[in-house]
């Protein structure tokens, strides 16, 4: 018998990682919710053709696709067998796919209930997305996005929002040492447009600059080259890396660098929104100007949005982006929005490396109520209602087994408070309580062991 295993780039979650999660989605959701976002969900399957396409040629390839029932194989061509043509294979064998992010399936969404929903349209999400990237550090093929996106609106109030709650929900998460890096990909079209990259290759050039944090400056080079971009893309493209200047000063250097109209338009967006931070408190080093950053998604068409932290051990760990049109290729043409993404698990693997959680997260229990027999069943449980009523959260150890081991029990749960309720208390109508940190315990009536619990 083979020893049981999980996929790799997922993995089991124990209560105390779960405490630490649920902490992680809760801080989010205040956050969401504080703002006037409002929760949706949509399913884990989606059309392989909803998917398609929306991604760009590297991103389709990680698209988890799922097998059509019974056989899949009954509809597909025997000439694409034989040629072993996998992409036009796949969507002969499979209809359905695992959602690969939460915006595209939003914008289906939004499609598809358009007639029900406020514009502008704030709505967030958290929820498993499934990726097929090499497994590795802060790379995952199972993991979970938590976005907040704002549809219907072109006001520049929306970009604001989104990295004014990237700021608070990293304050309150404790992520240290964060940083939002902003871009426009505006900006990014007139500078390739200025070095000579054609409108057809735009995205090719993207994705390559993309790369720039994994691989270095050399690294997208080469990559450019093996796309067939000429010794001028790859000159162009090294200026636009060597700029130094930071802030407004560099958007304007930016002007000086690449003239082109697209590089204006982006600029003077970029500058009105870093007014608008500014005034708002939000600044270096938290917002940074980043001309190379180009996130490689196709649907983004204006400001770009990423979030790093100096000394992490892994990369980005949020994303976003304005998107004019997704809705259109639904149908819903003309509708613009802006979205950002916050990666729970890199931030998990960022607070961890950090050890930056709350100290107290991994207590999940509040009181313990031992097991003292059957002649005393009636006070125990009494006791933890009470407790509960309270808000404590309260549990009664199951069987009347030694107090070495209900003890035991306790102290692997972290339990801070243990109620004793034995023939003598009964008797006597009171309770001990006993401090499992200091060890220290009092022994009066349960009334007041209750205002000792503080509740």
């Amino acid at each position: 018998m083979s020893k049981p295993s999980i996929p790799k780039g997922t993995r089991d979650f124990t209560p105390a990682i779960m405490a630490r999660r649920q902490w992680i989605f809760s801080t989010l959701r205040e956050a969401f919710e504080a703002r006037g976002f409002v929760p949706i969900e949509t399913p884990a399957m989606e059309s392989l053709a909803t998917l398609t396409g929306k991604y760009g040629e590297e991103g389709d390839q990680l698209i988890f696709k799922l097998l059509n029932n019974g056989d899949f194989l009954a509809k597909a061509q025997d000439d694409t067998l034989a040629a072993r043509d996998s992409k036009s294979l796949a969507f002969q064998i499979s209809k359905k796919a695992l959602r690969y992010d939460l915006t595209v399936p939003f914008a289906r969404f939004v499609t598809m209930h358009r007639n029900d929903l406020p514009m502008p349209f704030k709505r967030y999400q958290m929820q498993t997305v499934w990726r097929g990237d090499r497994p590795g550090r802060g790379r995952y093929q199972e993991f979970v996005q938590c976005d907040a996106d704002i549809i219907g609106s072109t006001g520049i109030l929306c970009e604001l929002e989104l990295v004014s709650l990237f700021d608070e929900a990293l304050r309150a998460l404790r992520v240290p040492g964060y940083r939002i890096l902003v871009n426009d990909r505006r900006i990014l079209a007139g500078i390739a447009a200025s070095i000579g990259v054609g409108v057809d290759r735009l995205t090719d050039w993207t994705v390559a600059v993309d790369k720039h944090d994994k691989v270095g400056l050399d690294g997208v080079c080469e990559e450019l080259e093996r796309r067939g971009f000429d010794g001028g893309v790859q000159e162009g493209t090294r200026r636009l890396f060597g700029m130094t200047a930071s802030g407004v000063a560099g958007m304007e250097a930016l002007l000086h660098a690449f003239a082109h109209p697209q590089v204006e338009e982006g600029v003077a967006s970029l500058k009105a929104l870093w007014a608008l931070a500014t005034s708002e408190g939000i600044g270096e080093p938290e917002l940074v100007f980043a001309p190379g950053l180009a996130r490689g998604l196709n649907y983004y068409t204006g400001a770009i949005f990423e979030v790093q932290v100096v000394d992490a051990p892994v990369g980005s760990i949020c994303g976003g982006g304005r998107y004019d049109d997704l809705t259109g290729i639904f149908g819903m043409p003309g509708v613009s929005g802006v979205g950002i993404s916050f990666g729970a698990d890199r931030i998990y693997d960022v607070l961890e490396h950090f050890d930056a959680f709350p100290p107290d997260l991994a207590t999940d229990l509040d009181v313990l109520v031992l097991h003292m027999g059957e002649e005393s069943l009636d006070a125990m449980l009494q006791a933890a209602r009470l407790c509960r009523e309270r808000g404590l959260r309260t549990e009664v150890y199951p069987d009347a087994a030694k107090l070495k081991k209900q003890f035991k029990y306790a102290d692997d749960r972290q339990v801070p408070h243990v109620l004793v309720l034995g023939s003598d208390e009964v008797e006597a109508g009171t309770c001990t309580l006993r401090d499992m940190r200091s060890g220290e315990q009092v022994t009066e009536p349960l009334n007041q062991v209750m205002d000792r619990l503080g509740a």
